[in-house]
């Protein structure tokens, strides 16, 4: 890992002056030409799955595999543009388009609407005019669909039909021969659905396209993705290996010092002993799939690829599976193996409740875990002291926070005295901050780059700072364990397309830029 800095930034949440109400792949390269300038070398996204029809988080996803249609540019769909653009759409999806566009969170459900209607409306155009004519742009598509068939073909049906099955009924509750996917019943629906199936595909075509030119343009900026530890149950990926899931069952977070009843994500557990007789042919699938799109990825929730906590939906007390450490440590070091296999760059998400075991096996696979500055402390000492960025080990990744925390205004308007005199008291600190007593100072300007400066300064190789702790913002992604309007919809109060024109975001940038040179992450 060499030494560099990069900024979180969900893409969803910078949408350009000409975007349709939220990020999408077109948005990449004015954001990462940002950043280039700024001296920060890598962009960490949030995962870019295709959400539930109705959901809104993209940590529970119908596809492990497909990106989400909804961040298709469509200034850049050339089937759009041939049928007018966006002068063809109606005069109430114009109007809607225009109040998206001003709205200061997402609307993902207006957004997801518009774009579907307009994408079908594109498809039908190049039904009529390419694919009819057998042009070099069906070719292309073909040959998509063919490379990529390992996972396209059965995710494009499985859209189809949940298209076919009406307001989106989960596959649980499809005809007994569609639901075990009986030989005959799914290649009739492939026959009988074949124009819908050849939509998602195209859909996909067209996200793989514009991703693959983003990557391209982005200025020497490091993709990263984030790998979800699981996706819905509603997805393509159980309705294919049900098999390999307690649908019974679901996964969270055991009871720790953040929660005191633990956490329920609401998707399925893992059937590990079926997903080792199968050799972990589906997560090899998935590294595969997020080397081809990403430079690296950060594996969410590590600690459950090792031991996952299952709450039984019968009310039976909930449990870690595998039950004992030796065989928790095997399991952790053959997934992470998996991952790594795919030959891209992988960093932990080791936050939480996480046994000793865990981070002494990333170390010894040399997979950079977290340091998130608020909770990187001696807990097990008196007083918890803080630990100092400049002792971060260089094998690891430093932050502010996570698309989970509070911003680090809000954090430290909510420390203690104490805590405050501490941090103000650690040797990079104090040597920044030339000594200044932090214990009731209030979270100004001069504190922000304090802490910011300190980070970059660490002794961890790679830095990632959430887009709002750079500026001082205190706005949240999400709080976990609820399910609001306000979670995943923040969204940047300027244009991505119009950050140099911005005098704050240039006003950072340079700050960036200085820090990153200063401390050898240029």
């Amino acid at each position: 890992m060499t030494r560099r800095a990069g900024l979180l930034l969900p893409l969803f949440s910078c949408p350009s002056s000409t975007g349709w109400g939220i990020g999408d792949i077109g948005d990449i390269a004015p954001v990462a030409r940002w950043l280039s300038a700024a001296g920060l070398r890598a962009l960490q996204l949030l995962p870019l799955n295709e959400m539930a029809p109705r959901g809104q988080s993209p940590y529970s996803a119908i596809s492990a595999m497909a990106i989400d249609s909804v961040f298709i540019c469509m200034a850049d769909v050339p089937d759009f543009a041939a049928i007018g653009g966006e002068a063809a759409l109606s005069p109430g999806d114009r109007a809607a388009l225009a109040a998206v566009r001003r709205t200061p969170r997402i609307d993902l459900r207006a957004v997801r609407r518009l774009k579907d209607a307009a994408q079908r409306a594109a498809f039908a155009h190049f039904m009529d005019a390419e694919w009819s004519r057998d042009t070099d742009r069906a070719t292309a598509l073909r040959t998509f669909v063919s490379e990529q068939a390992w996972w396209v073909e059965d995710y494009a049906l499985f859209r189809a039909i949940h298209v076919s099955e009406g307001d989106n009924r989960p596959w649980t509750e499809w005809p007994p021969a569609l639901r075990h996917r009986n030989h005959t019943s799914i290649a009739r629906a492939r026959q009988d659905l074949a124009q819908e199936v050849r939509f998602h595909q195209y859909q996909q075509w067209l996200a793989a396209e514009q991703w693959r030119r983003a990557r391209r343009d982005a200025n020497g900026v490091a993709l990263l993705g984030d790998l979800p530890f699981m996706v819905d149950a509603d997805s393509a990926d159980v309705w294919v290996r049900p098999d390999q899931f307690h649908l019974d069952i679901t996964i969270g977070a055991p009871p720790d010092a953040f929660s005191a009843d633990g956490q329920d994500w609401g998707t399925p557990l893992y059937r590990w002993d079926a997903i080792e007789r199968d050799e972990f042919r589906w997560l090899r699938a998935r590294a595969r799939r997020n080397a081809d799109l990403f430079d690296a990825y950060r594996i969410d929730h590590v600690v459950g690829f090792f031991r996952t906590w299952g709450r039984p939906k019968s009310g039976d007390p909930p449990f870690f599976t595998p039950a004992d450490e030796p065989a928790q440590r095997a399991l952790g070091e053959r997934v992470l193996d998996v991952f790594r296999g795919a030959g891209a760059e992988i960093i932990a998400e080791d936050l939480g409740t996480i046994p000793d075991f865990v981070r002494a096996t990333l170390a010894s696979l040399h997979i950079a875990g977290f340091r998130i500055f608020r909770w990187e402390r001696q807990w097990n000492d008196a007083g918890q002291p803080f630990r100092d960025p400049g002792e971060y080990p260089p094998l690891s990744v430093a932050a502010s926070g996570t698309h989970d925390t509070e911003a680090l205004a809000e954090w430290w308007d909510q420390a203690t005295t104490e805590e405050r005199r501490q941090v103000g008291e650690l040797t990079t600190i104090a040597r920044l901050s030339g000594g200044a007593d932090l214990a009731n100072a209030p979270y100004d300007a001069r504190l922000r780059d304090v802490l910011l400066e300190a980070l970059f300064a660490s002794g961890s190789d790679l830095l990632l700072l959430p887009v709002q702790d750079v500026f001082g913002w205190r706005d949240r992604i999400n709080v976990p364990s609820t399910v609001t309007e306000e979670n995943w919809t923040f969204r940047l109060p300027w244009p991505s397309d119009k950050l140099d024109e911005i005098t704050e975001a240039r006003e950072r940038q340079e700050m960036l830029r200085r820090w990153s040179h200063q401390y050898g992450r240029d």
